[in-house]
């Protein structure tokens, strides 16, 4: 029967492959279909699905794989000690924990908001912390706040002197130089709310004392910051002797209890509900950062977000 024939090239590599239709003059061919070629046409087919399930199969196991990676790169240990192990509140449910380092780890440690990952040896299962102490590149110690768990006594209940695994520092921290300093937004940050709950504070702690964020003493004409602090009671917070020293760097701290006792005088609630009350100064010309219980995280994002805040400005450090 009269047939019309062309080709079709196939080039590139998957994902990339383009295709070129090349019309051919008209030609009379007598299409006979054997028996063997249909059998090869059947085969070739079983053979294309047997490995396309195949590649499916192994596209399955790498990101099983990738998944069970976990956060970052693996650890390497070097031993560290332990030289102080105080209660950090007056509930005496975190402690505030100094640990003497190797130099070159000190030196790792540039941005606040990075953390290692601490174990007592190879049988414990590593604690994920943040540094709660500044970047030091000449200190070869980190100050660790530690809330008490179950599972954590080994380290909580651990006496000066102690010997523990410690890993490189890790994570990229809160990315301040690089989205609260500078014009990338067309606006300067002229202002930084800072929002802790729980242990979440060690990390804005380290912010505060860096010197990074860039802030002034109140009445300067620099850039401001507030620090919305939520524990569940007054006996929870930590840090409460250097609220004095936060706040004559130019950092006005607001403590929020959840549950205050009778003679609290202070805010009450949750944080995201005293920035609700408090609203957002100058959002195209604020800045923020996080770390807390994923609910507080999201709710503060949401409130700033929604008040104009830029997108790249609300910085968390995971």
């Amino acid at each position: 029967s009269p047939l019309l024939t062309s080709f079709i090239f196939l080039v590139g590599s998957i994902g990339s492959t383009r295709a070129f239709f090349v019309p051919a003059k008209p030609s009379f061919v007598t299409v006979q279909p054997s028996l063997q070629n249909q059998q090869a046409r059947q085969e070739q087919q079983v053979r294309q699905k047997h490995d396309s399930l195949e590649l499916l199969q192994s596209s399955r196991q790498s990101s099983r794989c990738v998944l069970s990676m976990g956060w970052g790169p693996e650890p390497i240990w070097s031993t560290a000690e332990v030289t102080s192990n105080d209660p950090a509140n007056q509930s005496s449910q975190s402690v505030a924990m100094t640990i003497s380092v190797p130099p070159e780890t000190a030196k790792e440690y540039a941005v606040p908001g990075q953390y290692v990952q601490i174990r007592l040896n190879e049988d414990t299962k590593p604690l994920f912390l943040a540094i709660a102490s500044p970047p030091n590149a000449e200190n070869a110690s980190f100050e660790f706040l530690i809330k008490k768990t179950d599972d954590n006594g080994w380290l909580t209940d651990a006496a000066a002197g102690t010997k523990i695994e410690m890993s490189q520092v890790l994570g990229n921290g809160f990315p301040i130089a690089e989205n609260i300093e500078g014009f990338k937004y067309d606006f300067p940050t002229q202002n930084v709310l800072l929002f802790a709950a729980g242990s979440g504070i060690a990390p804005i702690r380290a912010a505060i004392e860096s010197g990074q964020l860039g802030v002034a003493e109140s009445g300067s004409g620099g850039r401001t910051a507030r620090l919305y602090y939520g524990v569940r009671n007054e006996a929870d917070l930590c840090f409460v002797e250097k609220f004095a020293e936060w706040e004559g760097s130019g950092v006005q701290v607001v403590p929020v209890l959840s549950q205050p006792g009778n003679g609290w005088a202070g805010r009450t609630g949750y944080v995201q509900n005293c920035l609700e009350e408090d609203g957002v100064p100058i959002p195209r010309n604020s800045g923020a950062l996080l770390c807390g219980m994923k609910g507080m995280a999201e709710s503060v994002t949401d409130i700033l977000l929604k008040a104009g805040v830029f997108d790249g400005r609300v910085l968390t450090n995971f």
